[in-house]
């Protein structure tokens, strides 16, 4: 399905990108999207991070009574 991309902005990134890794720039949206899901998907989630505060905060400041 194709992708067509209608800002200069993105047209310029994608260039630049495309340049510097000497591939096209459909490799290199290719790559960048790849690269950004595997960051995003490895990040914790708010859950899981809210969890870590209350452990912490549980360890730092014992229960009373």
């Amino acid at each position: 399905m194709p992708l067509y991309v209608k800002d200069q902005e993105v047209d310029r990134l994608a260039e630049r990108l495309s340049a510097l890794r000497k591939v096209s720039k459909t490799e290199a949206v290719r790559q960048a999207l790849a690269r950004e899901l595997e960051r995003a998907e490895s990040e914790p989630t708010l859950a899981d991070r809210a969890k870590a505060f209350v452990r912490d905060l549980d360890a730092k400041y014992p229960k009373v009574g």
